[in-house]
């Protein structure tokens, strides 16, 4: 179980990490004039979707987080959903507050370190 423990912790630091990067490559995102404009809500959804994956400032950081949901999927083979999930959430959670922080979102950061810390304590409490 062990083992596990550090699968999901990790699966949880990826996603953090992940999410922070996304959002930065999604601020990096600035959709071109274009003089064909789609009346149709879905292919609009759609045109911007596929333009946003052409940059891959967000495009690595999307497949790399794709690649630790499948890691996240193998995990619940063998851990209750119970721990699994309340643990990489929490880590996910707080993963991506530091990582926003360290990428220069503003942020409080003596709260951001406070809930950080108590998301930590409370893994540690799911998981002993």
């Amino acid at each position: 179980m062990i083992g596990d423990i550090e699968k999901m912790l990790t699966v949880g630091l990826i996603w953090g990490a992940t999410n922070a990067l996304m959002r930065k490559g999604a601020l990096i995102s600035t959709k071109p004039s274009s003089s064909k404009t789609h009346k149709n809500p879905l292919l609009k959804t759609l045109s911007d979707w596929f333009h946003i994956l052409l940059i891959w400032q967000y495009s690595v950081p999307f497949i790399i987080n794709l690649s630790a949901s499948a890691t996240f999927f193998m995990i619940l083979n063998d851990t209750p959903i119970s721990v699994a999930v309340p643990v990489t959430n929490a880590t996910t959670f707080a993963a991506t507050a530091v990582f926003g922080m360290l990428l220069g979102e503003e942020t409080r950061i003596g709260l951001c370190f406070l809930g950080t810390l108590l998301i930590v304590l409370g893994v540690y409490v799911c998981v002993v």
